[in-house]
């Protein structure tokens, strides 16, 4: 019987240990994916798929009913659960966000908006250990970069502090994300 519950017990701390490794590895990789040796940003192939949705937010028209802008973000595999966990990014955790332009119509349900026209991409990688030092879409513990719908591979953004940052000041104590509006993250 003592032998039946140590190999059960013994059982599952590998199990365990191999699903932080996987998740480690999971987030290590989704990084690289992502950039190159430089650390100059490329939205992710196939997000859609291998990522997990995060959460959304609609952004009200300045005028009249609806929404201008929808935003759906994804995190690259393994970062919520490490988020979870930890309450903190794991480093190489990949953030895209989607920008959709909307339309708004009445529906039976009410005046609706929904995604229409991507207009874009947001993209984040967490880095801690400053690695990118010298390259002005790195610093604060994070790469950032803006695409264009048209240019997946290139960045519009030339400097993170005058392109980036003002949006996230507001959550500078959240580690500049937030995570408030992300149901997934809560515990």
């Amino acid at each position: 019987m003592k032998n039946t519950k140590l190999i059960g017990i013994t059982t599952a701390a590998l199990l365990m240990a191999g699903a932080v490794t996987a998740m480690t590895q999971s987030t290590e990789a989704a990084g690289t994916e992502v950039m190159d040796a430089k650390g100059n940003l490329r939205v992710p192939e196939d997000y859609r798929i291998t990522y997990q949705a995060l959460g959304s937010w609609a952004i009200a028209a300045d005028t009249g009913t609806g929404s201008k802008e929808i935003h759906a973000v994804y995190a690259s595999p393994g970062t919520i659960d490490a988020y979870r966990k930890t309450g903190h990014f794991p480093d190489n955790a990949v953030l895209v966000k989607e920008v959709f332009e909307t339309s708004t119509n009445d529906m039976t349900t009410g005046t609706v908006s929904h995604a229409d026209k991507l207009k874009g991409w947001f993209v984040m990688v967490k880095d801690s250990k400053n690695s990118h030092v010298g390259n002005p879409l790195w610093g604060e513990g994070w790469g950032w970069s803006w695409f264009d719908a048209d240019k997946p591979l290139k960045t519009t953004s030339t400097d993170y502090k005058s392109d980036c940052l003002g949006c996230h000041v507001p959550v500078k104590s959240m580690d500049w994300i937030y995570v408030n509006g992300y149901p997934a993250l809560r515990r």
